[in-house]
């Protein structure tokens, strides 16, 4: 029988998942795990050793070594043969970052979270500085709680969520980077939100909430209140 695979600590999600050439002839795509990804991150990135890169992520140095060229090997694969390459999946776990601000969740509850500002969802998701998180059962909001990311990017956003226990996330336009990361972690996501957070958050625990899944945001000199509509009303998803 052979031996489980032990799960790999990662800090945090990546803030872009793809990379594509511009001159891209080939369809095939290579895909990198997120323990691969890490690997290539604290060794190349942050230029630790090997040894402390294992005590980083968990794991043995002579695994280290064998996920490192696995990596290293994708990589080259799509530079050489002009490869679409993306990062997905893997055996890993997140280091806790929620701290211990954040309440423990009811077994019977969803919590929603909301980026916020003075009672507002604020706009930017991954410059957000708080988060309001929610608590619902049997329809309704039982509990809240505002708290502090300590975090910045998508990517380590999304992980800070995914580690504060969070099933859905209310927010405005928000980037394909950071739908992948919240994908990832198995965050529901509503998008195209404006106006008071306590009120989206009461709504979508009423399945009336208002959103759009395809509002998105590129950053490019727009305000994300010119990126997205509304349109979309939700299924009720709380309390079940």
């Amino acid at each position: 029988m052979s031996r489980p695979l032990r799960r790999r600590r990662i800090r945090n999600y990546p803030d872009c998942w793809s990379f594509s050439p511009d001159e891209a002839k080939s369809p095939d795509c290579v895909t990198l795990t997120l323990d691969e990804y890490e690997t290539v991150r604290l060794l190349d990135r942050e230029a630790l050793t090997q040894e402390q890169c294992a005590v980083r992520m968990g794991i043995g140095r002579t695994t280290v070594t064998s996920v490192y060229e696995r990596a290293r090997k994708k990589i080259a694969e799509a530079l050489v043969e002009g490869k679409r390459l993306r990062i997905a999946g893997g055996s890993y776990c997140l280091e806790p970052n929620a701290g211990n601000a954040v309440s423990r969740k009811g077994s019977n509850r969803m919590r929603i979270a909301v980026p916020y500002e003075n009672g507002e969802i604020f706009l930017h998701f991954g410059r957000t500085e708080q988060f309001k998180l929610y608590d619902a059962e049997n329809g309704t909001v039982a509990s809240s709680q505002i708290v502090d990311t300590g975090e910045n990017g998508h990517g380590a956003l999304a992980g800070f969520l995914k580690a504060a226990g969070v099933d859905a996330l209310i927010c405005g336009g928000i980037g394909m980077g950071a739908r992948d990361a919240l994908r990832e972690a198995g965050i529901r996501l509503y998008a195209g939100v404006t106006g008071n957070a306590d009120e989206a958050a009461k709504a979508l625990t009423e399945g009336t909430l208002q959103y759009d899944p395809d509002a998105h945001c590129d950053h490019h000199g727009h305000h994300e209140e010119n990126c997205y509509n509304h349109g979309h009303k939700c299924e009720r998803h709380a309390g079940k």
